[in-house]
């Protein structure tokens, strides 16, 4: 490579890596969090639920209540699971009969409890772990500031990944085993740099793009809209098979009876290891009620395999039918491949706990990224005042990095004792201890009390993680080892793992610093 291109992918990768760095960590770290989040929620609730995509649901008997509150005829209603969690998404659209009332006419989205029937709204089923999952993309920012600056930070980690491949392309092999911790700072950030960043290499590289993808795809997506479809958005919708078919509402009452139970498991009974992700009833109670039955087939038996089924309710026939084996296409395995290999929820938890390795593995690139940065930058020939400047950089940009780990266990803590803890609440103690905490560490202007003290709270907080969880309910980690709650014990046991690690790592630092 000559020395014109090696400066270019140089100048590339480090000035991409420093501009993105810290809301790069931020959506790695909390990411790595969110592979977790059903297990969060389920551990912050004390609750447990079979490890299933499949909806757990009687639903004759969940909409003759919604019924009874809410009046379906002539609703859309669709019951819908995203999370391996006791509560399902139901979205009702108003009623399409324009003699109801106007309250009927409204629509509403709620989460519906499969056990108790019982009805939260979004703000009440708020979680730590559903406010983890949204910060991993800026969520808290308002729309759609916050979906866009993930987005393009994404698009430029994709930058950098390229161009650090660029650089090391001749001795990315040999530079991979190379690490000299009693070499001089320098080196030790750049070991660390190029090895950890090469084994993370496919991970980064695949969040990187699917990341981009979701965040931007509607300024990509918005030119072919205009130009292929002249602005018309529902034929792009209904080409990419994401609109269901529509059915006219006859304003008439069904005479016969039906059985949304029966349909489902009818619809199951099709193919062997079949899930059912999702049911959408059109015209409810109407003469022209059609029942839609969708699901997937497990993951280690087809890696995409989307079905579904369609019920005519007044004569129960079939009139349509998708078979998930041989009727999948190539807009199905685009649409569905992306959204799997980003969520990683087809290879249970192993695949997960590997993922979470990965993306703490890649916050570190991040950091010793910013570390090599400023030991290049520590020269003597360089103005004091330049010098200074770039210490004070690396300072915020650690404090607010680093911060997040004890941040995020006390929150833990705090959901725990004071569950439920409403959204706004819960923004207060995460966004307002992590503040105070980076804040703090800014004026003490000292990066090894910073490292050190987030390390060993983190740690402290984590081990109190189970602790207060066995306090408020009793149910310790090894009773609900015993009693088959495998999230509320994999969390428990996840943070003394975490914890016990974070300690490690800074018992040696401590011992090298001594050395």
């Amino acid at each position: 490579m000559n020395n014109r291109n090696y400066n270019i992918y140089f100048h590339t990768h480090t000035v991409s890596g420093i501009v993105i760095s810290v809301v790069l960590f931020v959506i790695f770290f909390a990411g790595s969090f969110s592979f977790f989040r059903d297990d969060i929620n389920n551990w912050e609730r004390n609750e447990s639920t079979a490890i299933t995509k499949e909806i757990q649901l009687d639903y004759n008997t969940a909409l003759k209540q919604l019924d009874k509150e809410q009046v379906l005829h002539g609703r859309n209603v669709t019951i819908s699971i995203n999370s391996n969690e006791r509560r399902v998404a139901v979205y009702m659209e108003g009623t399409k009969d324009t003699l109801a009332p106007a309250k009927q006419k409204e629509g509403s989205f709620f989460y519906l409890d499969t056990k108790t029937l019982k009805s939260f709204t979004y703000e009440q089923s708020y979680s730590l772990g559903e406010f983890l999952y949204r910060l991993h993309f800026l969520a808290q920012i308002p729309y759609p500031v916050g979906y866009y600056l993930s987005g393009f930070v994404a698009l430029f980690f994709l930058f950098a990944i390229i161009t650090g491949v660029l650089l090391h392309w001749k001795k990315i092999v040999s530079n991979f085993y190379i690490f000299r911790p009693k070499e001089k700072l320098k080196t030790l950030w750049t070991d660390a740099h190029t090895a950890l960043g090469m084994i993370g290499l496919p991970f980064q590289f695949v969040y990187a793009v699917t990341g981009a993808f979701f965040m931007i795809k509607l300024l990509i997506v918005a030119p072919a809209v205009m130009a292929l479809y002249n602005g018309d958005q529902d034929k792009l919708y209904n080409e990419l098979e994401y609109n269901d078919p529509v059915y006219k509402f006859e304003n008439k009452k069904l005479a016969t009876p039906f059985d949304i139970d029966a349909l489902v498991t009818k619809a199951k009974s099709n193919w062997n290891d079949f899930e059912i992700t999702r049911v959408f009833i059109q015209n409810y109670g109407d003469a022209n009620m059609h029942v839609v039955v969708e699901g997937e087939m497990l993951s280690h038996k087809k890696f995409t395999g989307i079905g579904k089924v369609i019920y005519r309710i007044a004569d129960g026939k079939e009139i349509a039918k998708k078979n998930p084996i041989t009727q999948n296409n190539y807009l199905d395995v685009v649409k569905n491949v992306l959204y799997k290999i980003h969520f990683g929820d087809y290879g249970g938890y192993a695949l997960r706990i590997v993922s979470f390795v990965l993306g703490i593995i890649t916050c570190f690139v991040i950091i010793s990224g910013v570390m090599i940065w400023l030991v290049a930058r520590q020269k003597n020939n360089l103005p004091e005042k330049k010098r200074r400047f770039n210490a004070a950089v690396v300072r915020i940009y650690l404090a607010i990095c680093l911060s997040m780990y004890p941040i995020t266990a006390l929150t833990f803590i705090v959901t725990k004792i004071f569950y439920p803890l409403s959204q706004n609440n819960l923004f207060l103690v995460y966004f307002g201890g992590w503040l105070v905490l980076a804040i703090f560490f800014i004026f003490k202007k000292n990066d090894a009390f910073t490292n050190k003290f987030c390390l060993i709270s983190g740690s402290i907080l984590g081990f109190l993680i189970p602790v207060t969880n066995g306090i408020v309910t009793g149910n310790w980690f090894w009773h609900s080892f015993m009693h088959n709650q495998i999230q509320v014990f994999f969390i428990d046991v996840f943070w003394i793992v975490l914890a016990s690690l974070t300690l490690y790592v800074t018992y040696h630092l401590n011992q090298k610093k001594t050395v």
